[in-house]
């Protein structure tokens, strides 16, 4: 496994082949998607520990996304069981706890720095503990806790982006790819700020289209049921352009050619 430079544009060429890729299986990505959403939900209301559990087995779905993103990619229809193939018995999967063990404490982390912003009020309202109210969301301690985790929240990110896939797929270490997997993000930083840009662009223009839709009904009511649904398309799309910058920033040598994702293609 070797990490590799991309330009610019793969960004682009990442979000474009997710979306490809989610309309050859749009009605099995976006039910993927929601049975990732409603697995973490109800972990996470298992009593004293759910939050915790539910931070853990974040890397494990978020790799059976890219695992049903590859077998659509094939023209295949990826079935419910995909998304738990992180979990299933293999080599890998004790690894894959430690990885989401890992997110969970780093994640807690970050949350606790906010506390110290705060008071907890930010950590609070993000696990559910808490309303999330115009008067709490505009205060000044409220707005500070927000940026305080959004910036470190980014390493965060760049840290478990390829992690899943790097343990799975390649068989690293957990803390290895981790190492890896914020290089490959940082030695290609340009690819993913055009990649984060593209898709910023897209949930845009998802939320106006939700307001025209609701305009033409002329009923503000009907928001919410307009812009759920887009809203949980969108991110499916998202979830299946992620192993796209995976096949990208890594190549495989012929011994992991039976394991790993193969090149994406240009």
């Amino acid at each position: 496994m070797h990490l590799q430079i991309v330009p610019a544009s793969a960004g682009l060429k990442w979000a474009k082949q997710g979306l490809r890729t989610f309309w050859r299986q749009p009605l099995a990505m976006t039910g993927l998607f929601f049975l990732f959403m409603t697995t973490v939900s109800l972990v996470s209301i298992v009593p004293f520990v759910g939050s915790a559990l539910a931070l853990i087995v974040l890397p494990g779905l978020t790799l059976g996304m890219m695992a049903a993103t590859q077998t659509a990619s094939q023209g295949k229809f990826p079935m419910p069981g995909v998304l738990f193939a992180a979990f299933k018995a293999g080599p890998h999967r004790k690894t894959m706890f430690h990885l989401g063990g890992l997110y969970a404490v780093i994640f807690l982390t970050v949350m606790l720095v906010s506390t110290l912003v705060d008071g907890g009020t930010f950590a609070k309202v993000y696990f559910g503990g808490a309303q999330m109210t115009p008067d709490v969301v505009t205060t000044d301690s409220f707005q500070t806790a927000l940026w305080v985790s959004m910036l470190f929240y980014v390493p965060l990110s760049m840290m478990f982006w390829h992690s899943p896939a790097l343990v799975h797929w390649y068989g690293m270490p957990a803390v290895k790819s981790l190492f890896f997997s914020f290089m490959a993000c940082w030695r290609n930083l340009k690819a993913f700020t055009v990649y984060v840009m593209v898709w910023g662009v897209i949930f845009m223009l998802s939320a106006i289209l939700a307001l025209l839709i609701t305009a033409l009904m002329g009923n503000p009511q009907l928001m919410t049921a307009a812009f759920l649904p887009m809203a949980l398309m969108v991110a499916g799309m998202f979830f299946t352009s992620m192993l796209f910058s995976v096949r990208d920033c890594f190549s495989t040598d012929v011994d992991d050619e039976q394991s790993a994702p193969p090149p994406s293609a240009d």
